[in-house]
């Protein structure tokens, strides 16, 4: 088996019979193509089928000298997952990543944003610009419903359910859940589409997408983070800020107001509860403050 064979193979199985996002896709052929560059650049011939460990190992230890141990340790997972695959599919029988281990790499507390600083960068947004009002009822709808960013540009006027408080949203593996959605939120996103969406040329094939460009098409990813960027060069914040950051704090601030760590997992769209608990280390002086108030032997 060749290796363009096997990428084409494994590209397949990820989106159809894992059902990832395109997104996810492109990170985990790139893993794999990464090490087939390896092996060119080596002169060193093997094939999927062929290869092994002591190869592997090489790979990894001349990559270590490259990227961080959280890049190491992503990249390791995604040649673990295309090997995987291949035994899964009965082409190898064994995993020659199966003893290389990751390195450690602690937890990575997310940067959050306080009320004020999100008021701050709200603040910024210049209101008499036709895209002024879009970004605020972005911004609004990232916080106010811990969107991720690929979650925001594919949002459809179909996913408003605002007579009923949800948006229905479409997160990795295009599972979809509902959001509950603050009347606050709501009228920025009706501001926006009355006002500034209504009066766009929209191009075909985009008529249901709700946040459009001035050419009438759905926004990129790149594009959402430099807006975010500029306006918080503009507000002066010195934090590290991306779309994202809106969801860590939409989630820190639920916490923090003694919302249950199981309804903030339902609503960022958490397979697993661990990756929601990674909030509960953000803010140690809120967990002693619940210990104070509330623990019989206080």
């Amino acid at each position: 088996m060749k290796w363009n064979h096997a990428i084409k193979d494994y590209t397949n199985y990820l989106r159809i019979e894992r059902g990832l996002s395109e997104n996810s896709i492109i990170n985990y052929v790139f893993d794999v193509e990464r090490l087939l560059k390896f092996l060119d650049a080596n002169e060193i011939k093997s094939d999927p089928l062929s290869i092994e460990t002591d190869t592997l190992q090489q790979f990894v230890f001349e990559t270590a000298k490259l990227v961080n141990a959280r890049s190491q340790s992503r990249i390791i997972s995604g040649l673990k997952s295309f090997f995987n695959y291949l035994v899964f599919e009965d082409y190898r029988e064994s995993n020659p990543m199966e003893l290389i281990e990751a390195p450690r790499i602690g937890r990575k507390l997310p940067d959050t944003l306080s009320v004020k600083e999100i008021d701050q960068i709200i603040g910024e947004i210049d209101l008499g610009k036709p895209e002024g009002e879009r970004n605020r009822a972005m911004i609004e709808t990232l916080y106010g419903c811990g969107l991720r960013v690929s979650e925001l540009i594919e949002l459809k006027l179909s996913n408003l359910f605002f007579d009923e408080g949800f948006i229905s949203v479409t997160g990795k593996g295009n599972k979809q859940r509902f959001v509950p959605i603050a009347e606050n939120t709501q009228k920025f996103i009706t501001i926006y589409k009355n006002e500034i969406r209504n009066h766009i040329a929209i191009q075909k094939g985009f008529e249901d997408t709700l946040f459009l460009n001035r050419r009438g098409k759905q926004l990129t990813r790149a594009m959402v983070f430099t807006i975010v960027k500029r306006l918080v060069e503009k507000s002066g914040i010195h934090k590290t800020v991306s779309p994202h950051t809106f969801r860590h704090s939409f989630a820190t601030h639920l916490l923090e107001n003694g919302a249950d760590l199981r309804a903030i997992q339902l609503m960022l769209g958490h397979e697993s509860i661990t990756t929601t608990e990674i909030y509960m280390h953000i803010d140690r002086s809120h967990l002693s403050e619940v210990i104070h108030n509330f623990h019989p032997r206080k």
